[in-house]
This record gives structure tokens, sequence and C-alpha cells, in this order.
């Protein structure tokens, strides 16, 4: 899987997505600086899942129609430690393997995941 780090992402996470084979491309240290809209494209043209923590990429999503090819999952959940929060994006990634298409919300105790068709 092909995933786009937002500059927000912990690095212990980004770590453990590489270790565990992942092909992570971290803006904080590719592209620091980008805007909200940059990852958006950039994600649709290298067909990468967005993983953030940043709540701004739910609105995004419905705002510009984004094609089945890209994904957002976006954490929100209070990160304890570095270690738990690399452990919990490892194991969610891990669930499954058809994140494009979808904006998916991990919380505390749930997913919720939406079809991007459903979100205009």
């Amino acid at each position: 899987m092909r995933i786009l780090a937002d500059e927000n992402f912990p690095a212990d996470a980004v770590a453990a997505l590489r270790y565990e084979g992942y092909d992570v491309v971290w803006i904080r240290t590719d592209a620091p600086g980008s805007s909200d809209t940059q990852l958006l494209a950039r994600a649709q043209v290298e067909n990468r899942i967005i993983v953030t923590f940043d709540k701004d990429f739910g609105e995004l999503a419905f705002k510009f129609g984004l094609p089945a090819d890209s994904g957002i999952i976006l954490f929100r959940f209070r990160p304890l430690s570095p270690a738990i929060v690399a452990q919990r994006v490892v194991a969610t990634l891990s669930s499954r393997t058809d994140w494009a298409g979808y904006l998916a919300v991990v919380e505390e105790d749930r997913i919720r995941i939406k079809p991007f068709a459903q979100l205009s």
C-alpha cells in the first residue's frame, strides 16, 4: 500500500509503517509546508492513501469530490505515547486493504468508514 503521511503525522508511526513494508512518503521531510490541497493532489497523482490527524481533510474530501482511487484515514484519538500511536496506526492499516475510495475516521473505540460517493 502506498501512503502519504501528513506533516503532522508522528515520526514513530511513519517509521513503524515503513518497517512493516508500507511505501510511505512523509510530507514533513519530503515537502514541508505543503498545503492540504497540494497533499490531496499528490495523493491522487501517486495513488496514495493519506494518513493524518488533521480533521480538515474530511471537509476537503467532501469539497473536492475525491476519486475512488484516493483514500483518507483520519486518526481522531488521544495519542498517549508515540509507541502507542505507532502500534495503533499499523494495526489499523493492517486490518483491511480496501482504504481507497473511502474517508475513514479512526476513533478510540471504532472506525467509521464512508465511501467518497456518499460525501457529496
